[in-house]
């Protein structure tokens, strides 16, 4: 099954930035990731937050592969960097329909 990585993100400090695109686009990759989305490009439809800076969609082939890149010492730094600079939220949904009616490919 397919999982995806959605994060909301609001960049607090932009340091981090330059070398976290360039180093983490093919560390996702490595691992098997793929972008769907990272944009500030968003429209509201329904809802009272606001909007973050940034939305971010990666999917993964697999739960373990989203996990490996997540807890490997080479995203670690990275990762420290964009918790220190920014604020949001991080998930990692799984890609399914619980109610077993929509066709998940």
């Amino acid at each position: 099954m397919k999982y995806y990585s959605v994060a909301e993100v609001d960049v607090t400090e932009r340091s981090w930035v330059g070398e976290y695109v360039k180093n983490v686009t093919p560390l996702v990759e490595r691992f098997g990731g793929r972008y769907l989305a990272r944009t500030p490009h968003a429209e509201k439809f329904e809802g009272s937050r606001k909007l973050p800076q940034l939305f971010l969609i990666i999917e993964w082939p697999s739960k373990e592969a989203a996990r490996e890149f997540y807890e490997s010492e080479e995203y670690r730094p990275y990762r420290e960097a964009r918790m220190a600079g920014s604020v949001g939220d991080f998930a990692l949904v799984a890609g399914e329909d619980v109610n077993r009616v929509a066709r998940m490919d």
